[in-house]
């Protein structure tokens, strides 16, 4: 199910949950980035030459000729019957080549970046038979303006950068895409992983945030290639995407931690192996902590929570917190807190987050990646979908239900 697309032998073409816990700040984790027809006849071939009328070769392409107010986002489509698409080539109007590549289901040659606004476009597609012979169609077309109305994306991965196997890939939309527009959009989201690993699109129900994960964690070592194809993307309610995003990333080691609520202390693994054992102390009875699969989404060495805006100066604080790891939006951390050192292990104490020793959290902190998983059970509060990156927390069945377009019966 992975959305990549192929090199084809062509000229030159090679958003957060408002509740309350243990820390509310407003900063978003740092890993924000700024916000990757109809059957038409033969025509000759390219040798000039016309194609035999024992095999006919049906080649339509798109946009279809003299079209104007294309999105900048505009692929080359075609439809093909008796050959195979073997070249395409794309022009500007000084006659500058644009670089492509076809989509791996053959279906549409994709431009590396989106077009320029109002500028003619002379796209030319050629169809050959397994005998050698060939077929070429060519279209004009004239792309829009620029849009009034645009979408907002973010795309929550940094080039060059190493994390996690639970890492999702998390695309960002303000405002939300709606059910009828969210296929077109998960069309132009492209990951490649190498090695290969499977991986499917996954909404959250207000269409603010798509997940990419795989059913399992990410192998240690993978490289994440990602290309957020969404500018100038028409996406519903005469809007369109902002601009185009991309990053490719490492995956590291493999690096859990798992906190267990009925003997209040958290298990650390890596590689699968116990490596450390530590005392927490969880949300109190009045501010429990959320029990479900999340990943560490940002780290902080200092911070300072600051609850007095949302819950008044009587029943709000303004603490400085050290070594603070974050899980939900709604202000789930695991950080030091040596003031409840004597209740960890014990009881719970905390407004949600997972309390630990200073020494622990240092020694946390000094190992752990953003993507990293987290899993906390027993607490009788349910993670709430969408509450941080939680694709982990629902098992694949219910996952892939979430993505726009039909799941291959290999990977439900």
């Amino acid at each position: 199910m992975r959305r990549t697309l192929v090199a084809v032998v062509a000229m030159a073409v090679i958003t957060p949950v408002a509740l309350v816990a243990c820390g509310k700040d407003d900063k978003q984790p740092s890993a924000w980035v700024g916000t990757p027809s109809a059957s038409a006849s033969a025509g000759p071939s390219a040798t000039g030459r016309e194609e035999s009328a024992t095999v006919p070769i049906d080649l339509a392409v798109t946009p279809a000729a003299g079209k104007t107010d294309v999105p900048v986002s505009a692929e080359i489509g075609f439809k093909v019957a008796g050959a195979k698409v073997t070249q395409v080539t794309l022009k500007d109007s000084k006659g500058a080549a644009v670089a492509g590549a076809l989509r791996e289901d053959g279906t549409a040659w994709v431009p590396a970046a989106p077009l320029k606004t109002k500028q003619k476009y002379v796209a030319s597609v050629v169809a050959t038979t397994d005998s050698g012979q060939t077929a070429t169609k060519s279209t004009t077309f004239t792309t829009m303006g620029k849009p009034g109305r645009r979408t907002g994306t973010g795309l929550y991965l940094f080039d060059d950068k190493t994390y996690g196997v639970a890492m999702p890939v998390v695309v960002e939309f303000s405002p939300g895409i709606k059910k009828a527009n969210r296929a077109e959009v998960e069309r132009r989201l492209f990951v490649t992983t190498s090695p290969a690993q499977p991986g499917v699109w996954s909404w959250t129900s207000n269409g603010t945030q798509a997940y990419y994960r795989g059913p399992e964690f990410w192998k240690p070592g993978t490289t994440l290639k990602v290309r957020v194809a969404l500018g100038g993307l028409p996406t519903g309610g005469g809007r369109y995407g902002d601009r185009d995003r991309s990053a490719t990333a490492k995956i590291g080691r493999r690096f859990e931690m798992k906190v267990d609520n009925a003997s209040k202390k958290m298990t650390v693994l890596q590689d699968g192996k116990t490596i450390k054992t530590m005392p927490v102390s969880l949300g109190k009875k009045s501010t429990p902590s959320s029990s479900g699969t999340m990943v560490v989404m940002d780290k902080l060495v200092h911070t300072i929570f600051d609850t007095t805006a949302e819950l008044g100066p009587e029943e709000g604080y303004r603490t400085p917190i050290d070594y603070a790891q974050r899980l939900t939006w709604s202000g789930q951390y695991i950080h030091a807190a040596s003031w409840s050192v004597g209740d960890q292990g014990r009881r719970n104490v905390s407004h949600g987050c997972v309390n630990v020793s200073p020494s622990n959290a240092r020694w946390l902190f000094d190992r752990t990646l953003v993507g990293d998983p987290v899993t906390v059970k027993g607490t009788g509060n349910e993670l709430a979908y969408g509450n941080g990156w939680t694709p982990w927390d629902k098992p694949w069945s219910e996952y892939v239900k979430g993505s726009a377009l039909p799941v291959p019966a290999s990977l439900k």
